[in-house]
């Protein structure tokens, strides 16, 4: 089959049949599991001059334009569709992004609620979510779930958006995070359009925002925040909420704020069970299409990764891709070698991070935190920011804040270097190996 080419202003219907047949081709060209786990989930959102735009989970986006961009070009010219590169986005949208990254967030069209796992920790936040879903303004007004990262706050949120968007269009609805609240915020005031600004954000009937938490210490945005939240309040929308931590524990937010997020129903996420874990494994290898070698496979990554979904779903992420490139089937030897066992996180603090990796690299601790961009610092760094996203429960920007005061996107920008390197394995991985082990050991008291 080959696809015609592709107009200067395609529509949905040509975009996807496009796809089809490239998608065909490339599911020849490399392994099944492979396919199902980074080429399958990309989707076709525009094409303009010679290229396709391809939309793609945070998690994917990154691995798959590093390692199959040119696998996809040559399937595309291959095509004769008259496209020959490709472009890569967050998520589905009218075409290339325009401007910065200021615009709203997009909804993830996975967080609904048919795909959260319930558990022991998240029966009553999910039960809460679904209430304000079906009856908005109605049920728990504000509704404020907070808990560590990694734990379904965010699809909860998503959940109710897209539960909205589905099922009740006539409402109104923004879904959006505080750090981008309070993006939009500061260029509307650069710009002179706070009178735009205020439109969007109270002329709705919903307001979902994602970790509250970023507000603390940005006091103009805070006041900002603070009429926002009055008037949707007492226009009688419904807000939800989500943070890192209960209302009273967000210090520096004025109290006055602080009391309104406990006006309605505050709920904690907590992480899942054993049971939840398992639950979570076996959709998880379900829907990537994985073979497993054997039962005690799945049961010994849950007894290794007991903080969050996050990290289980990335350790899965991780010996999926080991046994695809070793040629290895998915065994509970490979989760032995690949994943360390699971530690208490509570036990470890930053300073211990820090100090054994500037110590394994090299360098000074003032090093590991300053602004050399040297090769040797840099590496260490992002190694360092990872472990402490996985051995604590700390939030992006407090992890910023303890490396430097970088920002929210630049730590983000660590993991994913990190992770993307693990996967690939090497001695990257065999020393991060060797750093959770020496930092366990250091907190367990065992030096």
């Amino acid at each position: 089959m080959v696809a015609s080419r592709v107009p200067d202003d395609p529509s949905r219907h040509q975009l996807d049949a496009l796809w089809a047949t490239v998608r065909d081709e490339l599911r020849g060209c490399v392994p099944e599991s492979t396919f199902r786990l980074w080429l399958e989930p990309l989707k076709p959102a525009a094409a303009a001059g010679d290229t396709l735009y391809l939309s793609a989970p945070e998690g994917v986006r990154a691995w798959v334009e590093r390692r199959y961009t040119s696998l996809i070009c040559e399937a595309l010219r291959r095509s004769d569709s008259g496209l020959s590169q490709v472009a890569f986005s967050a998520a589905e949208g009218p075409g290339p992004r325009q401007g910065s990254s200021l615009a709203e967030v997009e909804l993830n069209p996975n967080y609904t609620f048919d795909r959260f796992v319930i558990g022991g920790g998240n029966r009553i936040a999910h039960g809460a979510a679904l209430a304000v879903a079906e009856a908005p303004s109605e049920a728990y007004n504000p509704l404020f779930l907070h808990g560590p990262p990694g734990l379904g706050k965010t699809h909860l949120l998503g959940a109710i958006a897209n539960y909205l968007q589905a099922n009740a269009p006539a409402l109104s609805v923004r879904y959006t995070t505080a750090e981008s609240f309070t993006n939009e915020f500061v260029a509307a005031l650069r710009s002179s359009g706070a009178e735009g600004f205020k439109s969007r954000y109270r002329d709705i009937d919903v307001l979902l925002i994602d970790d509250v938490q970023f507000l603390e210490g940005k006091p103009a945005t805070e006041e900002e925040f603070f009429h926002t939240f009055n008037a949707l309040y007492e226009s009688g929308s419904q807000l939800v909420l989500s943070a890192d931590r209960i209302p009273s524990e967000l210090s520096t937010l004025a109290s006055r704020l602080r009391d309104r997020f406990e006006w309605g129903l505050t709920v904690a996420v907590e992480p899942p069970n054993m049971a939840t874990r398992m639950t979570v494994l076996r959709r998880l290898v379900q829907e990537a299409g994985v073979e497993i070698a054997d039962n005690d496979a799945l049961v010994e990554l849950a007894k290794r990764i007991d903080a969050n979904v996050r990290q289980l779903h990335g350790a899965l992420t991780r010996v999926i891709a080991h046994a695809s490139l070793m040629a290895r089937p998915l065994s509970a030897e490979l989760i032995a070698e690949v994943i360390p066992q699971s530690r208490p996180v509570q036990a470890t603090s930053v300073e211990e991070i820090q100090e054994r990796v500037a110590e394994t690299f090299g360098i000074s601790r003032a090093e590991l935190v300053g602004t050399s961009r040297a090769a040797t610092p840099l590496r260490a760094r992002q190694v360092a920011i990872f472990l402490t996203r996985e051995m604590t429960d700390l939030s992006l920007p407090q992890i910023g804040r303890l490396y430097g005061g970088r920002d929210h996107s630049t730590v983000l920008n660590s993991l994913r270097r990190v992770e993307s390197s693990l996967t690939e394995g090497g001695e990257l991985g065999e020393r991060v190996d060797e750093l959770r082990a020496v930092i366990h050991s250091d907190s367990t008291g065992n030096r």
